[in-house]
């Protein structure tokens, strides 16, 4: 699964689960709440059921002839009497506590006594609460939220998975059309290229040497778009032949090669490049890093601007005073396909593939640019 495909997935993904588990959360916030109410509410009432009993052996206490009071206990519940003025008489509750002041985690009901006897006018009954159907009840709620929670992420991988289909249909058409138009364009890319280096051996003169300089640049740029285009299909599959590369040899030779391009746009160019620069690296992307930098320099750079290339034992920088890159499309420029300038031509690729030899190599990328007065690429390799 290609690194876009996996971060719309992902972001599908983390929506969804979030959406579905505050919508769950809710209902059972809800469901807690409205049965545990219902569990107490129950509780109440068998409370409330066990006052009445107790008071009407009140009542029998009172019309009895014994001498001796026993007072009713109950071995579930604890109670007590109050006066009138709800100061307190008697009772199993081991405090002196008035009618308002209530313990915690307790249920309660007060019952006035009438008629009044005994001295007697109000029974308190408490209860504590019993809290094994609660915490059963919680215990339920976890278990469905942890198998929804389970079924859902299952559900939304596949949703998932569909949602990025068209994508990855897309993206295949995308690469097979690479793939055939690197085909087709290496030929005729070939033929040309070999026919202008024999016209310019052999048969240069005044007349075609502006229209041979011509056809060179357009060669050499589609010779480099086809490269580009090969690279960019074939990188996941690509053996990488680690070697150690002069990169001063190397950017020298390259230099030359875009000669012309930058002689068309009478660019000034700046070299300071430190000489033998050893780095291990892959040829090919050796050459797909160097040769997409000056491509870009050269190719959004201004007529008459500059092109200045520093080259040391550390870095690789590359700076021009083109049109530059906004800084808000400076965090998304190495994407692929991405292009900060629709005016100038290309596939937004160049970038990208310069960022993708830097992940490879785990060498640090730097990009400085400000609009209208040009772009700066830093590669790092010794940190």
């Amino acid at each position: 699964m290609l690194s876009s495909e996996k971060r719309s997935l992902v972001r599908f993904l983390v929506i969804y689960l979030v959406s579905t588990l505050a919508l769950f959360s809710l209902a059972s916030w809800v469901f807690y709440t409205s049965s545990k109410h219902h569990l107490l509410d129950t509780q109440r009432e068998v409370l409330k059921y066990e006052a009445e009993d107790l008071k009407s052996k009140l009542r029998m206490l009172h019309q009895s002839n014994n001498e001796i009071l026993k007072y009713p206990k109950n071995a579930k519940i604890k109670s007590a009497i109050y006066d009138l003025d709800k100061r307190y008489i008697f009772g199993t509750i081991q405090s002196t506590q008035g009618l308002e002041e209530k313990e915690k985690n307790t249920l309660y009901t007060i019952t006035k006594i009438e008629p009044y006897y005994l001295g007697a006018a109000y029974l308190l009954v408490t209860k504590d609460i019993n809290r094994i159907p609660i915490q059963n009840l919680q215990k339920n709620i976890f278990l469905f939220m942890l198998a929804a929670g389970i079924f859902f992420s299952i559900l939304g991988y596949y949703l998932g998975r569909l949602f990025v289909a068209p994508m990855r249909e897309s993206l295949e058409k995308m690469n097979h059309f690479i793939q055939d138009t690197t085909h087709e364009l290496n030929t005729p890319i070939s033929t040309i290229l070999t026919n202008v280096e024999l016209i310019e051996a052999f048969g240069e003169n005044e007349k075609n040497v502006n229209e041979l300089r011509r056809i060179e640049i357009a060669s050499k740029t589609l010779s480099r778009i086809y490269d580009d285009l090969t690279y960019l299909n074939l990188n996941h599959q690509y053996h990488r032949r680690i070697i150690a590369i002069n990169m001063s040899d190397l950017v020298q030779e390259r230099l030359a090669y875009f000669t012309s391009m930058a002689e068309a746009k009478r660019l000034k160019l700046m070299m300071n490049i430190a000489p033998k620069v050893i780095v291990q690296i892959d040829k090919n992307d050796a050459l797909r890093l160097v040769d997409n930098l000056l491509s870009n320099a050269i190719k959004y750079n201004k007529h008459h601007g500059t092109l200045e290339v520093i080259l040391t034992q550390k870095i690789l920088i590359v700076r021009d005073t083109g049109i530059g890159i906004k800084s808000e499309d400076l965090k998304q420029i190495m994407q692929r396909f991405k292009r900060a300038n629709k005016s100038e031509g290309g596939f937004g690729i160049g970038l990208h593939i310069v960022s993708q030899v830097c992940e490879n190599y785990a060498y640090d990328l730097e990009i400085k640019s400000k609009i209208n007065e040009g772009t700066e690429v830093h590669i790092r390799w010794v940190k």
